[in-house]
């Protein structure tokens, strides 16, 4: 009977291990996200932002992967151009190429186990997982508060922090393009989809949770864009600029948008899709005011039916002044047009100019509307044209919000399936060392037997088999079950049947 016994709890801990990936996909989402968005966002109250001034280690990323399965929870702050200023968000903006650095100085403290940093003209959000919530977000929020030189309080108007399911349906919803100031647009995902890759890249800080998060959210943007409607005409900040000008340039110009004459500063992506939207309404002249001249001249490849004007930034101010609307899209983080620098250049006459700023940090300071006849406007000025855009999508989201509650619910029972590697963990070690044990006195009782080495190993094979042929039905059995409570319940039943939990207490005795 002490060897079936032994022989049983081998067999539990190595097909525990097998199929532990297998649980996900019978695994459902626990609470629902039919509740209202406000709801679930949580503005940050706390005041302790100080960490505690042990100098602490930063995990290795081996740390981070194996931390995964000890409970890790799945955190979401930051702030938005639905709850922050254009003044607040500017001064977080992280560009693209540093999204790493900020992530690795986010888990320097050893409160975060890994981060992700998601920052766009729109956002600037971190992606967090830590088991100590609170300890964690008191130093995020420390970092937050360093780097951007506001004072908590200001801070603690605009963030926002999502904890579990509701940072899991906020990353989804962002993926989709429901989140996004124009509902539907698709550059959202290319950014998460940057977010996922630099998450898993050598500097990066993603772990098993986060990383495996990134990466579910992309494919479920992927799904809402191609079984959903939700992207058929939609677009992007850049167009919505395009839409903003061509609305008002009769009301601020005194000029029909078709005859205005326009220029764009810099040549990034920014500038490649607003010559794309001003292209599909018949743009037939545009001015690229750029530091250098390889961009501008690629653009020029791309559009060979717009003419395109290239001019180095010892222009900027002549072309400024011969312009009608002028697009600003560089990532300077200093303004580039401004009220002094306009009236310097002799651009403060009263010549009719609008100025569309879509860069975050903004180029085009505020006071150019000073300026008599100058009219200045930022990406926070494109929420008029976003209004229409949401209206003719309210359909088309009910439908991409069902999809992503799939993709969600997967999400979250594959999170919770690491919850059962703990129990699996210990099975397997009393497993292995009830196996070796009678394995190791069958060998002595046929010392005496001259058996040869293959003899043994078939021995050694037959324990093995004896072990899978009995776990068969158990595990197929733990498979099919079903709901999360279930497969709680079973992997309690395993504790109390193997006496794990008093094992491991056993154990931290003899440690002291």
């Amino acid at each position: 009977m002490k060897f079936q016994s032994s022989i049983v709890a081998a067999t539990l801990a190595i097909a525990g291990l097998q199929s532990a990936a297998a649980f996900a996909p019978s695994l459902s989402l626990r609470t629902q996200h039919g509740g209202s968005r406000s709801q679930a966002l949580q503005m940050v109250a706390t005041n302790e932002v100080v960490v505690e001034g042990e100098t602490k280690t930063k995990k290795s990323r081996e740390e981070r992967l194996k931390a995964a399965s000890k409970g890790l929870q799945v955190h979401c702050v930051g702030l938005s151009i639905h709850h922050a200023d254009v003044e607040v968000r500017e001064r977080l903006a992280v560009p693209e190429a540093k999204w790493n650095e900020a992530s690795n100085d986010i888990c320097a403290s050893g409160d975060v186990a890994e981060a992700a940093v998601l920052s766009t003209c729109n956002r600037f959000e971190v992606y967090y997982s830590a088991s100590d919530e609170r300890a964690a977000m008191a130093s995020i929020t420390k970092y937050l508060a360093d780097r951007s030189g506001l004072p908590v309080s200001t801070l603690r108007k605009n963030l926002f922090m999502l904890s579990g399911d509701d940072a899991v349906w906020h990353i989804m919803r962002v993926a989709g393009g429901l989140d996004s100031l124009i509902v539907g647009e698709g550059q959202i995902l290319s950014q998460v989809r940057q977010c996922h890759l630099h998450s898993i890249e050598e500097d990066g800080c993603g772990g098993k949770v986060l990383s495996r998060l990134l990466n579910n959210a992309v494919a479920a943007g992927k799904r809402v864009r191609s079984e959903t409607a939700i992207a058929k005409g939609s677009v992007s900040i850049s167009s919505a600029a395009v839409e903003l000008s061509e609305m008002l340039s009769q009301k601020d110009l005194n000029l029909p948008f078709s005859e205005a004459r326009l220029a764009v500063v810099g040549a990034g992506k920014m500038t490649r899709l607003l010559i794309t939207h001003l292209a599909s309404r018949g743009l037939e002249k545009i001015t690229i005011v750029n530091r250098s001249l390889g961009r501008p001249q690629e653009l020029q490849e791309q559009f060979p039916d717009v003419d395109i004007e290239i001019k180095l930034m010892d222009d900027l101010w002549d072309v400024v002044g011969r312009s009608d609307i002028v697009y600003t899209a560089t990532s300077c983080e200093d303004y580039v047009i401004d009220e002094q620098k306009m009236e310097e250049n002799g651009l403060a006459s009263g010549r009719p100019i609008m100025l569309v700023d879509i860069s975050v940090p903004r180029n085009v300071g505020e006071d150019c509307n000073n300026i008599p006849n100058v009219v200045a406007y930022n990406v926070d000025d494109l929420k008029a044209v976003v209004a229409k855009n949401t209206a003719m999508r309210q359909r088309e989201m009910v439908e991409a919000e069902n999809l992503l509650r799939e993709e969600a619910a997967q999400y979250v029972a594959w999170r919770e399936s690491l919850s059962a590697i703990p129990t699996i963990n210990q099975l397997q070690e009393r497993a292995h060392a009830y196996r070796q044990q009678e394995l190791d006195k069958c060998t002595r009782k046929l010392a005496n037997a001259n058996l040869s080495q293959k003899e043994l190993e078939a021995v050694e094979r037959l324990s093995r088999g004896i072990v899978s042929k009995l776990l068969h039905g158990p595990m197929s059995h733990l498979r099919q079950t079903e709901s999360i409570e279930e497969k709680q319940r079973t992997l309690k039943e395993l504790n109390a049947m193997f006496r794990l939990e008093e094992e491991e207490e056993g154990r931290r005795r003899r440690r002291r």
